[in-house]
């Protein structure tokens, strides 16, 4: 079924990768499926929703060739008949379908958080290293355009030494939605912490490192909302770097998204990435527009000694965003042996700090990892 196994199902080379993928609702139909047609070596074969509205959808956006299944139960039947399965179902799903999908054999892809607690990431990494299989984690933001910009600029040295890396994912959603991503319950691993916070952790740590304390601050500050929807995190790197996060969904001025402080100058971006954008209208990666490209309005700033809201410092041209990027490495990592994109071990230090995080908020202490 992938190119560790010599199974007689095994396809041959020139054949794509058959894809299952669970889950068709934000995750599954705006960034999962999209993505997946769009990478070449693989082809989306199988959705799973219970939802006949969603499996309709997903026909009339993938074709009518495409199968359809109530329940992931149905492809373990036949997982001989496929090559990888990803989960864009809701957080509690992920930990028991990503373990019946590696008894099954499959490699998977999880949308981020893997799991609700680091031990159980290492647990589903462990059972993927038994089984020889890839076990990745969908963190679509390292492939940002500034993220992408602010990893060229340290690579290049552009910052000096960096002192203090602020990011912010804000939103102004004065109104909850609903829905389990808003739940209080424990068990839906709901609340912006795990869900805005698990980007934002994660791009800190691959910028700087492992983190050796943690601190935070987490308030559910909408009427009727259950579930943290205004957290703070301050994670002190073990090479002395220090990452201020803010996510939000009640900030009525959103701030900048980057704003990184170096001993030789700064770097200060505003506005997210146009990709998410892009895909809720209907757009797809290899369309007659380029794709992750925005203005040079949007561009950043480096300098120092000066505001750049005030003209301060240079533009700074933002690559461009490049969530295509994560599916053709997982094809590679597949066909090739390449390198998997973002590990399970990964997510398992990122949930180390969302653990520390969830526990500092609650008993105002810092927590050492």
């Amino acid at each position: 079924m992938t190119s560790q196994d010599s199974s007689p199902a095994t396809p041959a080379p020139s054949a794509p990768l058959r894809v299952g993928l669970v889950g068709y609702g934000l995750a599954g139909s705006v960034f999962h499926a999209p993505l997946i047609a769009a990478t070449e070596g693989l082809v989306l074969d199988t959705v799973v929703t219970s939802n006949p509205e969603r499996q309709e959808q997903a026909r009339a956006e993938h074709g009518a060739g495409l199968r359809c299944a109530a329940s992931a139960d149905e492809l373990w039947e036949r997982a001989d008949e496929l090559d990888l399965i990803v989960v864009a179902s809701p957080n509690k799903t992920h930990v028991p379908i990503a373990t019946a999908a590696l008894k099954a054999g499959l490699p998977v892809v999880v949308d981020k958080p893997l799991a609700g607690t680091a031990a159980e990431a290492r647990a589903l990494a462990d059972l993927a290293d038994e089984r020889g299989l890839l076990l990745s984690v969908f963190q679509n933001r390292r492939w940002d355009n500034d993220f992408r910009t602010l990893r060229r600029l340290l690579d290049e040295g552009e910052l000096g030494e960096v002192q203090r890396f602020e990011s912010r994912f804000e939103r102004w959603r004065p109104q909850p939605k609903g829905g389990w991503r808003e739940s209080g319950a424990p068990e839906e691993i709901g609340g912006l912490l795990y869900d805005l916070g698990s980007h934002v952790v994660d791009q800190a740590l691959v910028l700087f490192g492992p983190a050796a304390s943690v601190y935070a601050e987490s308030d559910v500050r909408r009427p009727g909302a259950e579930a943290d929807d205004d957290t703070f995190i301050a994670i002190t790197h073990t090479n002395g770097v220090r990452s201020h996060l803010y996510v939000s969904a009640t900030t009525a001025q959103l701030g900048p998204r980057f704003r990184v402080l170096g001993s030789r100058a700064g770097y200060v971006k505003y506005g997210l990435d146009p990709q998410e954008a892009a895909l809720r209208e209907g757009l797809r990666p290899g369309g007659e527009e380029p794709w992750g490209v925005e203005g040079e309005s949007m561009w950043g700033r480096v300098g120092s000694g000066e505001s750049p809201l005030t003209g301060g410092g240079r533009p700074e041209p933002t690559l461009p965003g490049d969530y295509p990027a994560y599916y053709a490495a997982i094809a590679a990592a597949l066909r090739e042996g390449a390198p998997n994109p973002v590990t399970a071990h990964e997510a398992a230090a990122a949930l180390d700090v969302l653990e520390a995080a969830r526990t500092s908020a609650r008993d105002g202490v810092t927590v050492a990892l």
